[in-house]
């Protein structure tokens, strides 16, 4: 009895021991995991600092920031402070930056189906209803495909929408597909096939370059993007015709690129919230285009005495005859431009079917309130 007396307080003593120390681990866990700090990314955009695609890029980081409550960290650097911006897909896909904010039509020269989301008429979608086939149309799963067969460690992630890209600026309005010939011209993607069959001599360069290029003669004209990017990358000081609406860019959108060894990595809930922050931000880029975008319309016009004209329709109907001639060549070459085509194609037909039927025309409503004739209702 009394060693058995005994061996009680000795185990309880036991139990008490080993609660303490669980008591003590619930405590100091947090601590230990405190101490470790906050998991850091390094990011590059393809934009100079001054340019609104960088502000979308830092936004996206904040976004991540301030969601993760600290746990992730994602420094955004503009063009060129790590890689050149051509360079970008490569730098993330070797792990020399964590990711990335530029264009899917930058990775061109990878395989021309990545021009697919954005260069071109988008098969009369916009850049939204590209994205929508995108993520519910199959173009997801046909984008991890080319990054798979270019060998790229990257997972891509389309998002914000652009709005309709400008032919872009001259020294003197173009009336004609003639009026391209001999031009030095800037542009992109499939945009070089285009705008070369039309007769310009096509010069690719990153955001950041075009202008340099264009006061040194190198260049006679060039295309970018709105007029936010351009009034702030100052096109406008080396050239004063902007020519609005073009099929070359009709469709275009953005994308955040991460190494995906890196992003696989991260735990659940943080690749969830990165997720999540892409989607939030895809949303905020275009509130934000529509306030700066249309702010900065009116300043090149008041300020920077841009003068504006449509593009003549013979023009934008010739962009159509001779991408499908260009895009023809690439389907040969290429089974999965064919494939991407394929299904970009399925989905448009429906979507802008519906579309067409459904959205009520804002012309109207437009010539109403602000036409010539309009009478303000206040």
């Amino acid at each position: 009895m009394t060693t058995i007396k005994q061996s009680k307080p000795t185990t309880r003593r036991k139990f008490l021991g080993g609660a303490a120390v669980v008591g003590v681990a619930s405590v100091v866990a947090p601590n230990v995991v405190k101490a470790q700090g906050p998991i850091s990314m390094r990011f590059q955009s393809t934009w100079p600092s001054k340019d609104i695609f960088h502000e979308y890029a830092l936004d996206f980081g904040k976004k991540v920031n301030d969601m993760t409550g600290g746990d992730l960290k994602i420094e955004v650097l503009p063009a060129g402070a790590v890689v050149p911006a051509f360079g970008l897909l490569d730098a993330v896909s070797k792990g020399v930056l964590d990711g990335g904010h530029g264009v899917l039509v930058y990775h061109y020269g990878k395989n021309t189906a990545l021009a697919l989301w954005g260069s071109g008429p988008g098969y009369a979608m916009d850049a939204n209803m590209l994205l929508a086939w995108h993520k519910y149309g199959g173009g997801k799963a046909l984008l991890e495909k080319i990054y798979t067969t270019i060998g790229a460690d990257v997972v891509s992630f389309p998002y914000a929408p652009l709005y309709s890209q400008p032919l872009g600026w001259f020294k003197k309005p173009m009336q004609t597909v003639d009026d391209f010939k001999g031009l030095k011209y800037r542009t992109v993607g499939i945009s070089i096939d285009l705008f070369t069959a039309m007769g310009a001599a096509v010069n690719a360069l990153p955001g950041g370059e075009i202008v340099a290029a264009m006061d040194r003669g190198l260049l006679d004209a060039a295309e970018f993007n709105n007029a936010s990017s351009d009034r702030a990358l100052g096109f406008a000081d080396v050239a004063k015709i902007c020519m609005l609406q073009s099929y070359h860019q009709n469709s275009e959108q953005l994308e955040i690129s991460f190494n995906k060894t890196k992003l696989n990595g991260l735990p659940p809930k943080l690749r969830a919230i990165i997720e999540g922050a892409v989607e939030a931000c895809s949303q905020d880029m275009q509130w934000k285009a529509i306030d700066r975008n249309s702010q900065d319309y009116i300043t090149l016009q008041t300020q920077d005495k841009v003068r504006f004209f449509k593009t003549p329709d013979s023009i934008l109907k010739k962009q159509l005859e001779l991408y499908d001639e260009i895009t023809k060549k690439y389907i040969e070459s290429n089974p999965l431009f064919k494939e991407i085509i394929t299904s970009q194609l399925a989905f448009a037909k429906r979507a802008t079917q519906w579309e067409q039927d459904y959205i009520t025309p804002r012309k109207m409503a437009f010539d109403h309130y602000f036409g010539p004739n309009a009478k303000s209702p206040i």
